[in-house]
């Protein structure tokens, strides 16, 4: 292994040290990888069989949790190891029902991917999107274990297609199937001699599109929304909520609520956002001592239901693409056939930019933009309706990969 990865590695793990006593999730990440073996440990022995499922963060989690549905269902009788790489993943996923025992995977040294590997022993191990960790791929290699990866998603400047990728390269070899989203990635794969790959597309659209099948009824929220029409803005960042403070204080649209669910959800933060707007606005946290049908917006200071407030929606803002944080899921509110609003910067975001071409999305880079957009998708009901159907056309048209993986495992 590179000399110069290891040094990396180690550096890592003391600049994790250092700072975990001033923020709360590297403390989280440094206390929970310290706890792993002892947990995998006490709940795993040599007479269990198992599977391991590894996602870097919640996002890849939902990524693959279709997957990772249908192996529980099909492999009653083994104990599921699922290991995240961020305490934002575990820390939300950390009781999740698909898996036996949640932990963080240590960092990825010879040491520990030997002492994990021992320990754990999966039968079949599925990595998600891009999370690749040399040490532990080659031990998986050196044992002959099998081991996926699905949804990966390649570009040409990554290190695994440089001259100076060799050692990255071989890791992927540990693979012995890359399921990935698009052409691209697998002609990427081609050039350095992977050819077990197949372009199956990106299991978010199954997981998604699986919404519709539950109950998706919040009363709370059919309270507020009271029959008119609703603009959820999910998932926001300070930029993109200053969008909507000066829309809502500049126009006070009649008929119209808005539902605004921060990324950040510290009260001082929501508490700002707060006083900022000039109309009567309620909070998750204290719905029950206010009157809600009289509100205009309702402030989301909780986690875990952004997915079922998207149902409500007739209009859906996505955040994170105003600033510099990185797009969040406009899948999400596609599902449910309405239009989107997102900021300009999505150049990494490839289904952003196909809802855009489909008509489903807009992107904006402006407050005259978003004003201009906002108020034709309000006022203009053919017009919201069609973009709308354009984006649950774009989530239709892409399903199946879970299929195709499911298939290949011949499950």
């Amino acid at each position: 292994m590179s000399f110069l990865y290891n040094i990396g590695i180690n550096l890592t793990h003391f600049g994790l040290k250092c700072l975990s006593p001033f923020n709360d999730k590297i403390k989280s990440g440094v206390r929970g990888r310290a706890d792993t073996f002892n947990t995998l440990k006490k709940h795993l022995n040599t007479e269990n069989k198992t599977l391991w499922f590894h996602c870097a963060s919640l996002g890849e989690y939902e990524q693959g949790l279709p997957v990772f549905k249908a192996l529980r269902k099909h492999y009653k009788d083994h104990k599921i190891v699922l290991s995240f790489f961020s305490p934002s993943g575990y820390e939300i996923r950390k009781n999740s029902p698909i898996a036996d025992l949640v932990v963080y995977l240590p960092l990825d040294t010879k040491k520990n991917a030997k002492r994990f590997l021992n320990i754990v022993n999966p039968e079949l191990t599925i990595f998600v999107k891009y999370d690749i960790w040399p040490h532990f791929l080659y031990e998986i290699k050196t044992r002959n274990l099998r081991a996926i990866l699905i949804s990966a998603s390649f570009r040409a400047n990554q290190s695994y297609f440089k001259f100076y990728g060799k050692q990255l390269r071989r890791a992927l070899f540990a693979f012995e199937h890359i399921f990935t989203q698009n052409d691209v990635s697998k002609k990427l794969l081609h050039s350095i001699g992977y050819n077990h790959a197949t372009v199956s597309g990106d299991t978010r659209f199954d997981r998604v599109y699986s919404q519709l099948e539950l109950n998706n009824t919040l009363s709370f929220i059919d309270v507020f929304k009271n029959n008119e029409l609703c603009v959820v803005a999910g998932s926001t960042w300070p930029e993109g909520e200053a969008l909507f403070v000066d829309f809502i204080n500049a126009n006070r649209p009649k008929n119209v609520k808005f539902i605004i669910a921060p990324h950040n959800i510290k009260p001082n933060q929501i508490n700002s956002l707060k006083e900022k707007l000039l109309v009567e606005t309620v909070l998750f946290s204290e719905k029950d001592d206010q009157p809600l049908r009289e509100a205009r917006v309702f402030i989301v200071d909780t986690i875990g239901i952004l997915s079922k407030i998207y149902s409500y929606a007739d209009i859906a803002y996505v955040g994170g693409a105003v600033g510099n944080t990185g797009l969040h899921n406009t899948l999400e509110p596609a599902v449910f056939g309405i239009p989107i609003i997102i900021g300009s910067n999505h150049t990494k975001f490839p289904e952003a930019q196909a809802m855009i071409d489909k008509g489903g999305l807009f992107a904006i880079s402006s407050q005259n933009e978003f004003d201009f957009i906002l108020n034709k998708l309000i006022h203009k009901g053919d017009f919201r309706r069609e973009s709308g159907s354009k984006s649950s056309e774009y989530i239709k048209e892409n399903r199946g990969a879970v299929i195709q993986i499911l298939d290949y495992l011949r499950i």
